[in-house]
């Protein structure tokens, strides 16, 4: 569930209306082509978090299988890009409560729920799961309740007049930006999906990581190919996608959805959700920057301090060093409102690019290290080794460089690659010392 949690958030609810003014219907086959991707990370994820269940996971594996400044660069990468994602996030429900207070500025939104996250996260972490538990399956619900209307909408069984598919091939047909559109659409389709390594990283607090950690990794992927692809397909049929999709961030294409429809409360509902998904994709990735900025300093490569623990066993200062990114929000919230959440979440989106190709290549390494014994053994495997973790990873490098084409992130990598820098002189420090 807190996989779930982090993987349906903004980039679903809220990056989708750019996704569907890249593609139009066709962004269906966006999502499909993004699960695929998808499913290997899951599964390389899971077989190397069984045989190393830690609390810095991919950034341990990285270390031990690749290098040492793997380890560590995909460690402060991660944490970095998580640190910036809170504030995309807590940026977009400021914009979902524009919704109902459109005379509010955004930046106090962004200051009000950044302080309740932050209070959050400083409880027992069995606290943390407990309520992100329950923010997730508000989510999930919302999406199946939503898919239900729709479905009812489109077939004309409810007390509605039926919509039909007609939308999926009208206005231009289903690809009508072809295939070029379907590919760049990839480009933010693929970091719909990106959450599911939040599984890895909770492995060295799970009670029995040998066997969550495989059946959770197992049925998160499929659990996300069905909510996306259907949400997508559903919400795409009600309306048609010129007037859902949009070139600028001004809010969700799911709330415009059931305004279009003109069912009473609806819209409302809907943007109650959205508020929640932001918030619940936030507190998870305040909880996993917060770990990795605690798994950088216990392996001596951060100041001693941030592995510092409070009496309930968070790191309470790692947690306040990885509130920097809501403090940016709030900084950009107030001095570029209009750009605030495409430059932020863009950073995060090249830095989770970047992450992903590293546990690929890690993933290669750690299979051709441990002994055959030992792959016969998983719960969990990736068939037809290596084939599918090069196909993903080649497909991860070319999305990545398609994003100069995409109007918002062109500058995705070029604003990523001076923080790559300043870690490799941070990596550099530390290791003479």
């Amino acid at each position: 569930m807190i996989a779930i949690g982090g993987a349906i958030g903004v980039g679903l609810f809220l990056g989708s209306s750019l996704t569907i003014e890249l593609a139009g219907p066709g962004v269906i086959l966006s999502y499909v082509l993004g699960a695929l991707i998808a499913i290997v990370m899951a599964y390389a994820l899971a077989e190397m978090a069984v045989v190393h269940p830690v609390a810095g996971s991919f950034g341990i594996y990285a270390e031990k299988y690749l290098s040492a400044w793997a380890g560590f660069t995909v460690r402060a990468t991660y944490g970095v890009v998580q640190i910036i994602a809170i504030g995309a996030e807590v940026t977009a429900a400021a914009i979902y409560f524009g919704f109902w207070f459109p005379h509010v500025a955004g930046w106090m939104w962004v200051l009000l729920v950044s302080a309740g996250l932050i209070a959050l996260n400083a409880l027992q972490v069995s606290n943390f799961g407990e309520l992100e538990y329950w923010f997730a399956f508000i989510k999930v619900l919302a999406i199946v309740i939503f898919i239900g209307v729709g479905v009812l909408l489109i077939t004309g069984l409810g007390p509605w007049r039926a919509v039909g598919l007609a939308n999926l091939t009208q206005h231009g047909g289903f690809l009508p930006h072809g295939w070029h559109g379907v590919w760049m659409a990839l480009t933010l389709a693929i970091t719909s999906y990106m959450g599911v390594e939040v599984i890895a990283v909770t492995a060295g607090e799970a009670q029995n990581p040998s066997a969550s950690i495989p059946r959770a990794m197992r049925t998160i992927v499929y659990r996300l190919i069905i909510f996306y692809v259907l949400a997508m397909t559903v919400m795409l049929a009600m309306t048609p996608w010129n007037q859902t999709g949009s070139s600028t961030i001004n809010g969700s294409p799911f709330v415009r959805a059931f305004q279009a429809v003109g069912i009473p409360f609806a819209a409302g509902i809907m943007n109650l959700v959205v508020i929640t998904a932001a918030l619940s994709s936030a507190n998870t990735n305040l909880y996993t920057s917060t770990r990795m900025l605690f798994s950088l300093s216990r392996g001596n490569y951060a100041p001693v301090w941030l592995g510092y623990l409070s009496r309930n066993g968070v790191p309470h200062r790692a947690l306040a060093v990885s509130s920097g990114g809501m403090i940016a929000a709030i900084l950009m919230a107030i001095f570029s409102p209009n750009n605030a959440f495409l430059f932020l979440y863009g950073t995060a989106v090249a830095g989770m690019f970047y992450v992903w190709i590293v546990i690929l290549v890690t993933h290669l390494r750690f299979r051709r290290a441990i002994a055959p014994d030992i792959v016969a053994g998983l719960p969990l495997k990736l068939p037809a080794h290596p084939w599918p973790t090069l196909l993903a990873l080649a497909a991860l490098i070319a999305i990545a460089l398609s994003t100069f084409w995409v109007k918002g992130l062109e500058y995705t990598i070029p604003t990523f690659a001076p923080l790559l820098l300043v870690m490799l002189v941070v990596y550099a420090f530390y290791r003479s010392r």
